[in-house]
């Protein structure tokens, strides 16, 4: 097998190691040449409706428990009043001005939040959730890496992590801390300069 070959095989497969490391937190961390990626996620949201989007009007409708929750409008009643129903079963009466426009299927568990079509707080919460829920707790937001804390040891930092991440591109491999470092190392050996590395968040950053 070829250089070009060995390389393709890791960059395809590197997904789903990634995700096997998350499903068995205490096991050893597992080879990155593994085969494509086919662990479970997290059904999508008009899985779980068992609606088409293209159908309805879909909003996002502020809740107190959940933050926010999905519903496609029923009827406009007038005065920016418009009725609702939920994803929970209930219709609810709403001004349309709190409520947020929900992206399309294709969004879902997107990579990069700086591509959904609809960038705002309802749908960025949804997509981390969706995410977490599929084992992926790394996101992007931009130049920003979001990570959301799964409050156990992940193997997903080894020496074939390392590996699989370096000199690829951040649309290669998945979103991970590995691909933030490997680019500032290599922009400090391309430019001649010292490179930062900004982390902040409320547990001990």
């Amino acid at each position: 097998m070829n250089r070009s070959s060995r390389q393709g095989a890791t960059v395809a497969s590197i997904r789903k190691a990634i995700q096997q490391g998350l499903d068995r937190p205490e096991s050893p961390a597992p080879s990155v040449s593994l085969s494509s990626r086919t662990a479970n996620t997290a059904p999508d949201l008009f899985e779980q409706a068992n609606v088409n989007f293209t159908e309805k009007k879909w909003l996002w409708v502020p809740h107190e428990k959940e933050g926010y929750i999905a519903g496609y409008v029923v009827s406009e009643d007038g005065n920016d009043m418009v009725t609702v129903h939920l994803m929970t079963g209930r219709d609810v009466a709403v001004n349309i001005n709190v409520t947020e426009r929900v992206n399309p299927p294709k969004f879902e568990k997107v990579e990069d939040m700086a591509d959904l079509g609809y960038l705002n707080e309802a749908s960025v919460m949804h997509n981390l959730k969706q995410r977490y829920a599929s084992n992926m707790i790394y996101t992007y937001s931009g130049l920003f890496l979001v990570a959301v804390n799964p409050y156990y040891n992940l193997q997903i930092y080894g020496s074939d992590y390392v590996a699989a991440y370096k000199n690829k591109k951040r649309t290669e491999v998945p979103p991970h801390i590995f691909s933030i470092a490997d680019a500032a190392f290599h922009d400090m050996l391309h430019s001649k300069e010292n490179q930062s590395i900004l982390i902040t968040g409320e547990s001990g950053a």
